[in-house]
C-alpha cells in the first residue's frame, strides 16, 4: 500500500453506542466507516449527532431500555453484511481513582460497596455487542476503567476488562493500552484508554504478535527518530484576532464562537497580572514590586494527603498590600481562596494544551488561561486544539434551536481529539486489510526507537 491510512474498502458497517455529539465518529467517517445506527441518552447532544450524521439510524434513551431495539434496528440496517466496528464511550464520571479506592476500602472492610450505576452500563453493551458478533469492538474511556471493579451480574465484583473478556468469550481477544494522543499530532495531551477486542482473524494474530494494535507514534516531545516534536499551542493559534476579557466588547472578534466571557475586576486583576507559563496563585507585588512573596505549592496533611498550602500569603511581605492572588472576602477580610493550584494558571505557547475538559471556558479551570492573553481559550480555539476543524462539522441542532455554549463544552470535554482517533481506527484496518504492511510500519517504529536511543515502545516480530 502506497498510503497505509488507506483503506483498501470502500466502506465498513459500524455502530456507535453513548454517541454524544458525534466528534468521535468524525474518525470513524473519515477512514470509511458507515455508522449506520447510534445510541446516546442527552437530548442536546443526540440533536447535534443527527445534524451531523443525517444519515444515522439514531435511537435515543437509556441503553439498557433500547437494547433489544438497538439489535433489532442494526441487524436490519446490515442487510446481510457483518458488523465490521462496534465503537463504544461509556460515561467515565464513575471510574475515577478516588472513587475506585474507596471501593476497594469498603470491600476489604466487608461492607456492600456503593457501586457508581453509571460504570454498569458496560453490560448491556457487551451483551449488544454478543448479539451483534462485530470484528472489531473499540471502547474508549480514561485510563481508570482498566482498575474500575463493577458488580458483577454473577453475583460479587470484577474488574470491568475481565468482565467484558468472559462475556465476549474465547472468539475475541484483546488488548488496551493508554493512550498520549499528543504522540500522534494533536496539540493536546490527553489520555484516554483504548480497548480492542477483535475476532478478525488478522488483527488477532497481530496483537499475538505484537502485543498492541496501536499505530507507532507519529510525534513525541523532543521529536527523536522519525517522530516529529509534538504540536503546540503556538503551532495552532498564535495566528487568531487577539480578545481580552476586560469588556464584552474586547471579548469579541467577527469569527463565531472566537470570544470569551468576560471577568469581573477582582478576577481580571488577578488574570492580567499573571506572567507566562505561570499561575494567579504564585503573583506577585504590583504596588511595590516585591518579587519575594513565597509562592504557593502542595503540602501533604497528617493523613498523607497532598493538599494545597493553606499558609501562602495573600499580603506582599514587604508593603501590606493585597496580592493579585485569588481572594475571597471571609470576616471583614481577605484568605487565599481554596482550590488546586492549577487553578487560574496559563496554557504553555510552546507545549500542547492542556486537557480541554467541560468547564475550559472557567479561568478557575485546571491551567485553562489563554497562554499571554487576559482571558481563557475561546471556543473557536478549542475546536483547533480539539482537531474537530479537521473535519465538517457543525455546531447546529438538528431541532433548529441553537447550540449552547454548554452543550459544546460537554461534547468536547467528554470527546476523544478525532486526528489522533481517526490514526488508530485507520491502523486497526490496515492489520485488517494488509497486516504484513502494519508488521512492517511496527518494525520500523522499532528500530528507529533504537537508533534515536529511545525507550522501545513495541515488541519484536516473533512469526
Amino acid at each position: 500500500m502506497t498510503n497505509p491510512y488507506e483503506s483498501l474498502k470502500d466502506k465498513y458497517t459500524a455502530i456507535s453506542l453513548f454517541c454524544s455529539g458525534g466528534v468521535g465518529d468524525l474518525a470513524a467517517r473519515a477512514v470509511g466507516m458507515e455508522v449506520l445506527v447510534a445510541n446516546e441518552l442527552l437530548e442536546d447532544r443526540l440533536q447535534v449527532f443527527r445534524h451531523n450524521f443525517p444519515e444515522s439510524r439514531i435511537i435515543p434513551g437509556d441503553i439498557w431500555k433500547k437494547k433489544a431495539e438497538i439489535i433489532t434496528v442494526t441487524k436490519k440496517a446490515l442487510r446481510g453484511r457483518s458488523l465490521d466496528f462496534f465503537l463504544a464511550t461509556p460515561p467515565c464520571q464513575g471510574m475515577s481513582s478516588n472513587g475506585q479506592g474507596k471501593l476497594l476500602s469498603a470491600i476489604r472492610k466487608g461492607l456492600k460497596p456503593k457501586f457508581d450505576p453509571r460504570n454498569q452500563l458496560i453490560v448491556p453493551s457487551v451483551e449488544i455487542a454478543v448479539a451483534l458478533r462485530p470484528r472489531v469492538i473499540v471502547f474508549e474511556n480514561v485510563p481508570a476503567m482498566e482498575n474500575t471493579i463493577i458488580e458483577d451480574p454473577n453475583g460479587g465484583t470484577i474488574k470491568i476488562l475481565d468482565f467484558v473478556a468472559r462475556g465476549l468469550g474465547e472468539a475475541y481477544a484483546g488488548r488496551w493500552e493508554v493512550v498520549e494522543f499528543a504522540d500522534y499530532g494533536v496539540p493536546q495531551r490527553r489520555q484516554r484508554l483504548i480497548t480492542v477486542f477483535s475476532r478478525d482473524p488478522a488483527i488477532v494474530r497481530f496483537m499475538d504478535v505484537h502485543d498492541t494494535v496501536m499505530p507507532p507514534r507519529t510525534h513525541s516531545e523532543h521529536g527523536k527518530g522519525a517522530n516529529k516534536k509534538w504540536v503546540t499551542v503556538r503551532d495552532v493559534i498564535s495566528g487568531f484576532p487577539p480578545l481580552d476579557a476586560r469588556n464584552k466588547g474586547a471579548a469579541k472578534s467577527n469569527i463565531a464562537f472566537h470570544e470569551v466571557p468576560t471577568l469581573d475586576e477582582k478576577k481580571y486583576f488577578w488574570v492580567s497580572n499573571t506572567p507566562p507559563e505561570c499561575g494567579a496563585f504564585d503573583n506577585q507585588c504590583v504596588k511595590c514590586g516585591c518579587s519575594d512573596n513565597p509562592t504557593h505549592g502542595t503540602a501533604r496533611n497528617k493523613a498523607g494527603i497532598n493538599r494545597a498550602r493553606k499558609d501562602t500569603p495573600i499580603r506582599c511581605y514587604r508593603c501590606g498590600a493585597l496580592l493579585p492572588r485569588p481572594w475571597v472576602k471571609e470576616n471583614g477580610g481577605y484568605r487565599l481562596m481554596t482550590g488546586y493550584t492549577s487553578a487560574y494558571k496559563r496554557m504553555a505557547w510552546d507545549k500542547p494544551a492542556s486537557t480541554l475538559t467541560r468547564n475550559l471556558s472557567y479561568a478557575c479551570s485546571d491551567h485553562k488561561l489563554h497562554p499571554d492573553q487576559h482571558r481563557v481559550l475561546s471556543l473557536y480555539e478549542a475546536f483547533h486544539l480539539h482537531t474537530i476543524a479537521d473535519f465538517r462539522f457543525e455546531w447546529k441542532r438538528s431541532d433548529g434551536k441553537k447550540c449552547s455554549n454548554k452543550t459544546i463544552r460537554e461534547i468536547i470535554g467528554e470527546s476523544i481529539p478525532p486526528r489522533g482517533l481517526r490514526k488508530i481506527y485507520a491502523f486497526l484496518q490496515l492489520i485488517s486489510e494488509d497486516s504484513e504492511a502494519a508488521d512492517e510500519m511496527i518494525l520500523r517504529a522499532r528500530l528507529s526507537a533504537q537508533h534515536a536511543g529511545q525507550p522501545v515502545l513495541f515488541s519484536a516480530l516473533r512469526s
